[in-house]
């Protein structure tokens, strides 16, 4: 990251224009679209794509941590809000910069698994879909404080929300079903080629988009600029994920870790360290003046601001974020390795994937955005919990039933619509939690500690499912979202601490 170059001064708050409201909801379909699009590519599809190679259930589990990375997102969310992409950012602001320079990097880690996509080198595999995963994650917290900044109330929020999961769903439905689909056709490169140059089709609209107020340079110079500066960070970037790679199989290999080691209790152990290191720093963050944080470097004050405006009350509002979405989260892992297990051929499960799940998953998050504008956030919260648990639920249906397609398109049009009118209402709920001067840092954070739990126990998936089978892993997952509703009561009562 050192080719970016920071502005003097302290940390700025980049002033957002303010678009007109339907320019602003279209701006946040086409960038959910851009962030949905890779999204699937290294999570279902891939899991799809390794089943069909023959990779052990547990390995494809283990290819489940590469969606931990973006739970970790509040680790360089602060360098997103602090240094500028050079060229991009002088034409077209910090936020549309580091998004351009996200969807270089989204094209050219998903060209690179397209043509590593016979699988024969798993460690190369799981480098580029590390770095899929990195850039999409960088998309997305530049986007969310966007968002944040320009949308500060919850009425505001809500249709914009809807309007970004809209694209963002749509998107990942569209790449779940069209590269099945394609890779039904001809092959899994072609598959992953297809979804490459539909997830870069925004870049050259925000390149046409008029400038900031006072551009230093013209958008050709920009252009060209930025897009150099980007290859060589998209170069150095690459280079640092492969040594940390090497280092962990290293690592993993010396303690003697292999596809037949039960690390469900491992994963669990792991899981709790969050929260014992949270509980040992809050007595001290709760005494500190409340200007402190501010005065703190522009890593620390983020997370330190939210920790002291909410107390010892975080600990429950991050106990309720970590289960809330583990039901979506852990059939998103194994729901594709189900299917075909289940007999079910490319063909049926891209059509599953593709109108079906478009639907569902549409008429869930317009519900949920609806409401959250009629109903306060206890009640929606609460009736999202159910619909995700009942997502989980009905795969234990599918997987004792005789192979129909109605079996599959109901399984998937109830999994979807709770995970979409869930998806919703949580969005609203985390917005609303974060101050208006950190946005883009404390949404990192909170939506990154929403999946650690959920997707620390994705990986063990896949050992989950050789004990359990997967009716139990279902049951259980569909479970672990309803325990949500029992947290409810504490977390409508939370109320953050105002400072003088």
């Amino acid at each position: 990251m050192t080719a970016i170059a920071a502005d003097a001064g302290t940390l700025p708050i980049e002033a957002p224009a303010r678009p007109s409201v339907r320019r602003l909801l279209g701006l946040y379909l086409l960038l959910g679209f851009s962030a949905g699009l890779p999204f699937y590519m290294f999570n279902a599809v891939l899991t799809l794509r390794l089943s069909r190679h023959g990779i052990d259930i547990v390995i494809i589990g283990f290819f489940a941590w590469i969606a931990l990375l973006p739970t970790f997102k509040f680790v360089w969310a602060p360098l997103i809000e602090r240094y500028d992409v050079p060229g991009f950012a002088r034409f077209w602001g910090r936020r549309r910069g580091w998004i351009m320079l996200s969807q270089l990097g989204i094209f050219f880690s998903m060209v690179a698994m397209a043509f590593t996509s016979s699988d024969e080198n798993l460690p190369l595999t799981a480098l580029f879909a590390v770095l899929l995963a990195f850039w999409t994650t960088t998309l997305e917290i530049a986007a969310d404080g966007w968002r944040i900044e320009l949308a500060p109330t919850q009425a505001e929020q809500a249709p914009i929300v809807a309007a970004n999961l809209w694209g963002y769903r749509s998107a990942m439905v569209a790449a779940g079903s069209g590269a099945i689909l394609v890779a039904s056709w001809a092959d899994w490169t072609m598959a992953y080629l297809v979804i490459a140059v539909a997830a870069f089709l925004p870049f050259p609209i925000l390149a046409a988009m008029r400038p900031e107020q006072n551009a230093a340079i013209g958008r050709t110079r920009a252009l060209a600029n930025g897009t150099l500066a980007s290859l060589l960070i998209l170069l150095l970037v690459a280079l640092v994920t492969a040594a940390a790679g090497w280092a962990l199989l290293w690592t993993a290999q010396g303690a003697g870790l292999s596809a037949k080691t039960n690390v469900t209790p491992i994963v669990l152990a792991i899981a709790l360290l969050p929260f014992v290191a949270l509980a040992l720093a809050l007595p001290r963050i709760n005494r500190l003046p409340a200007g402190a944080p501010q005065n703190m470097s522009a890593f620390a004050a983020p997370y330190v601001e939210l920790f002291w405006r909410y107390g010892y009350a975080v600990l429950a509002v991050l106990a309720f974020v970590s289960l809330y979405r583990m039901g979506d989260v852990l059939t998103l892992t194994l729901s594709h390795p189900l299917w075909n297990d289940a007999g079910y051929s490319l063909k049926q499960i891209g059509v599953a994937d593709g109108v079906v799940a478009l639907s569902a998953s549409m008429a869930g998050v317009a519900l949920g955005g609806f409401l959250s504008t009629r109903l306060s956030l206890g009640w929606t919260l609460g009736i999202g919990a159910v619909t995700a648990a009942a997502g989980n639920w009905i795969y234990v249906w599918l997987w004792h039933s005789e192979p129909s397609s109605f079996v599959l398109y109901t399984s998937v049009a109830v999994d979807q619509f709770g995970n979409g009118f869930a998806g919703a209402v949580f969005v609203v709920y985390l917005s609303m939690l974060v101050s208006p001067a950190y946005p883009g840092a404390q949404y990192a954070l909170l939506s990154g500690f929403a999946f650690l739990l959920p997707r620390l126990l994705a990986g063990a998936s896949g050992s989950m499912q050789t004990q359990i089978g997967y009716d139990g892993f279902f049951l259980l997952s569909g479970a672990l979202s309803f325990a949500a509703i029992f947290l409810l009561p504490l977390i409508v009562r939370v109320r953050a601490r105002v400072a003088p």
